[in-house]
This record gives C-alpha cells, sequence and structure tokens, in this order.
C-alpha cells in the first residue's frame, strides 16, 4: 500500500487536498484515533497536491474560517473523500453500517408497538431493501433516505415520550442525574419526603433502556407511566 494518499474536499467551488497516511487518516475518519499530527504527512493544505498548488490565506479563512493547518485539515479529514483501498473502503462501510443501524433502533420504532426494532431486523432489512451505505458521508445525510427505503420492508416511526415517574427518596438523587442524561425534564417536583416526581419525554425507542436503568437503580421501586 502506498504510504501517502489524498483526502479532497470540496467548498463553494474550492478544491482543498492535504496528504496523509492511509491507514492512521482511516482511524482518525472513524474516530478512533485522535492526534491528527500522526495522520498528516505534512501540515501543508493545497489546492492541488500533485502540482504544489496552495489556497489564498483569504480562501482558506472563507472556507475554514481559520488559518490554523491543525483544524483545517480536521475539517478536510471529517468532511473530504479519503481515497480508500478495496479493503478499507470495506471496513469503513461496515462501521457506517453499525452506526446507522444503532442510530435507527435508539430513534425510531415499530408504530404498532411502540417499541423499537432490534438491530438485527434492521441490518436484515436493509439488506432486503439492497440498502447501499456510503462510507464517507455523515449518518445525518443518509438517515432519511434509508429510512424512506426501510418502511418497505418495516414500520418506522419517529416520536417522543412523556414518562409520569416517580422515584423514592433513597434513589431520586441519583435517578436525577440520569434522568437529566436521557431525555429532557419537563417538570420536576421534589416532594416534602425527598422523592421525586418528574414529567421526561424521549425518543420512543429509548423507552426500555430508561425503564431498565431506572429499575436498576432503584431496585424496581421506581414508578414509571406513558402520558397519552
Amino acid at each position: 500500500m502506498a504510504e501517502v494518499t489524498v483526502v479532497r474536499y470540496s467548498f463553494e467551488g474550492e478544491k482543498f487536498e492535504i496528504l496523509v497516511k492511509p491507514d492512521p487518516a482511516l482511524e482518525y475518519k472513524l474516530g478512533k484515533k485522535k492526534d491528527i499530527s500522526s495522520v498528516l504527512v505534512s501540515d501543508d493544505i493545497y489546492t492541488d497536491s500533485s502540482k504544489g498548488t496552495k489556497p489564498s490565506i483569504e480562501k482558506l479563512l472563507k472556507a475554514f474560517q481559520t488559518e490554523d493547518t491543525g483544524e483545517i485539515a480536521h475539517k478536510i479529514l471529517q468532511k473530504g473523500d479519503l481515497n480508500l483501498t478495496t479493503d478499507q473502503r470495506k471496513k469503513m462501510v461496515e462501521e457506517k453500517k453499525r452506526q446507522l443501524v444503532e442510530f435507527i433502533a435508539k430513534t425510531y420504532v415499530d408504530p404498532r408497538t411502540h417499541l423499537p426494532h432490534p438491530p438485527l431486523r434492521i441490518e436484515q432489512a436493509m439488506k432486503d431493501a439492497r440498502i447501499s451505505v456510503e462510507p464517507q458521508k455523515h449518518i445525518d445525510e443518509q438517515v432519511k433516505e434509508i429510512v424512506e427505503k426501510l418502511r418497505s420492508i418495516i414500520p418506522l416511526k419517529s416520536e417522543n415520550l412523556s414518562l409520569e415517574i416517580t422515584i423514592p427518596a433513597q434513589f431520586a438523587s441519583q435517578s436525577y442525574a440520569v434522568l437529566k442524561s436521557v431525555g429532557s425534564l419537563k417538570n420536576e417536583e421534589w416532594q416534602n419526603n425527598g422523592s421525586l416526581k418528574a414529567i421526561l419525554e424521549i425518543p420512543a425507542a429509548a423507552r426500555p433502556n430508561v425503564i431498565d436503568r431506572l429499575g436498576s437503580i432503584t431496585k424496581g421501586s421506581a414508578s414509571v407511566e406513558v402520558i397519552q
């Protein structure tokens, strides 16, 4: 494998390129590597790396709002196209598919049961619908179209639920932190005896996870009711 490859990024018709080490660049793009200096072959930003031509400071500022080459390289790697080997592309497709399945399972429910589909069912539906995943496109750019295609195979609906939750006093403070992390607290009332009553809004698909976590913390003593 070549020790150097190119990442290309376009912004309003302007082209930008950086030279990177192939495997570290892929690890960085997948979020498994944080140190961009170990990815870059050099700090240079090019308009055409094969010719050695570079953009003006004005063009860099317009496209990236900074002159910092490390920050610019980070944005190019995140948003640009990395030249991939066949093995790298396969690895990246699998990782992106895993992220998409996880996102759909957490965000969408079966409207008949208001419960999430198991990840394996979503994976099978993606196969049945012959959905192709773009390895270098962000999830947000793909998920809407993918969900539309999946709906011909499995019913999917994005919806929120409001839960009325009562937590006994001895578990209230620990549970409160969990409630704030899993959803949006619409109302909270601390009772004189130290117990907590709250209205929590969450994605419908998150309900089983929220109930499990509260059950674990409160040893099953929490009350959770869906508000219609």
